[in-house]
């Protein structure tokens, strides 16, 4: 039986001696937050200078001002976003050094991939990699994620390690170390099947920045714009992936997709989409708890109150765009996963969701799925208690009153009461 972690200091995080070390060191610094010294510093890192399309600036210009700009972030959050701008700014160069070098990248066909769209907390991290556990499916672990393209002149070390492999590992060890909390609500750790969203912060567009800093105005925008070329985006960044290590067809996942049914089915017309619900309040105390307890390092101010209204707002937005745009995926090509019949027999369901995307479940791809299961039977781990009333003064009736329609659209039932 796994055991319960409850958080009780959401609201006045009680920091340890090494993470006030950490935010006293980085308040010490000057850090750099424009376009321009990532751009310069990606290309001294990579030794590339051909970004593309320099579109994407503007976008990275305004996750750097919002985040820069905002008085109640600490440097330690600074820094952080900047990092990961630097690394998607290297990647986009790698990236498009690899398409120039090896334009017959651009004709591979991604074909039937089975896509996972849900929200967190409906089953989607483990029924994704369930689903890879057979092997004849091409699936991204978040070290290839994170840096699809190596850089120039690296391989595997003399441990036949794979430094890309090295990097997030390290990054991973940090992690852990600042919010160690963090693993058991989101996984993080190199191995672990990641959402192919990475792909598109290359372009700097997503609702990932979300997920990681308070971005009210970052996220009006996104929401008004057309993400179809990002999705375009995200689907070369596949074929870079698939010309590295083949595979007939893609499993992939993202909450995002929700919102974005239209762009997902126009840039992969042949999409099996598999669509988790579960009772939206699981989904909303999760996301808040989750969001509100890494804010602990990034931010000087907390109000847990203020987590558990944007992510039921946010939350209402993504399956209110979902009801309206459900008609975009084709007839057949929708297959309806609810979380207490995944949970009940997770077999049974992997089985049907093969059979029903014409996937043929081979006897060494069956004993791989179990094993899976078996194994985290055999070794669960800890979890966190999540609790919407003691944690954010709301009650389940409250946060559930603006997701009837998607309830009943989908037939979800409560399960948080």
């Amino acid at each position: 039986m796994a055991s319960k972690i409850r958080i009780t200091d959401l609201g006045s995080p009680e920091l340890s001696p090494l993470q006030t070390a950490a935010i006293e060191h980085c308040e010490e610094l000057t850090i750099d937050m424009s376009s321009g010294s990532i751009l310069g510093e990606a290309c001294e890192r990579t030794g590339l200078e051909d970004f593309g399309s320099m579109d994407f600036v503007t976008r990275l210009g305004m996750w750097l001002d919002e985040v820069g700009n905002d008085s109640d972030r600490r440097n330690v959050g600074r820094l952080s976003l900047r990092n990961a701008c630097l690394r998607y700014a290297s990647n986009r160069l790698l990236i498009n050094d690899l398409l120039t070098r090896h334009p017959e990248i651009h004709d591979i066909e991604i074909q039937r991939p089975i896509v996972i769209v849900g929200l967190p907390r409906t089953g989607t991290t483990n029924l994704v990699n369930l689903l890879s556990a057979d092997d004849s499916l091409r699936s991204m672990p978040l070290w290839e994620s994170y840096e699809p393209v190596p850089r120039r002149g690296e391989g595997p070390g003399a441990d036949g390690v794979d430094p890309r492999y090295q990097r997030c590992l390290r990054e991973w060890d940090a992690m852990q170390m600042m919010s160690p909390l963090v693993q058991y609500m989101h996984p993080m750790n190199p191995d672990h099947v990641h959402e192919e969203l990475e792909l598109m912060l290359p372009d700097f567009s997503s609702y990932n920045l979300e997920w990681i800093a308070r971005v009210p105005r970052w996220r009006d925008y996104y929401v008004a714009q057309d993400q179809t070329p990002h999705y375009e985006y995200m689907k070369t960044a596949l074929k870079v992936l698939t010309w590295f290590r083949p595979r007939a067809r893609w499993i992939l996942k993202s909450p995002q997709h929700l919102e974005q049914l239209g762009p997902l089915m126009k840039v992969f017309p042949d999409a099996c989409v598999v669509m988790t619900h579960r009772d939206p309040v699981a989904v909303v105390q999760s996301a808040a708890t989750m969001t509100c307890y890494a804010a602990r390092m990034s931010y000087r101010t907390i109000d847990p109150g203020w987590y558990a209204d944007y992510w039921t707002d946010r939350v209402g937005t993504l399956l209110s765009a979902a009801v309206r745009d459900v008609g975009c995926v084709p007839n057949g090509q929708r297959f309806d996963c609810h979380f207490k019949d995944f949970v009940t027999d997770e077999l049974s369901m992997v089985r049907a969701i093969f059979e029903w995307a014409g996937h043929p479940l081979t006897e060494r791809a069956a004993k791989a799925v179990t094993g899976r299961i078996e194994h985290r039977k055999q070794h669960p781990e800890p979890t966190i208690a999540y609790d919407i009333r003691a944690d954010f003064g709301r009650t389940p009736e409250e946060v559930r009153a603006g997701f009837g329609s998607y309830m009943e659209r989908f037939d979800v039932p409560i399960d948080v009461t």
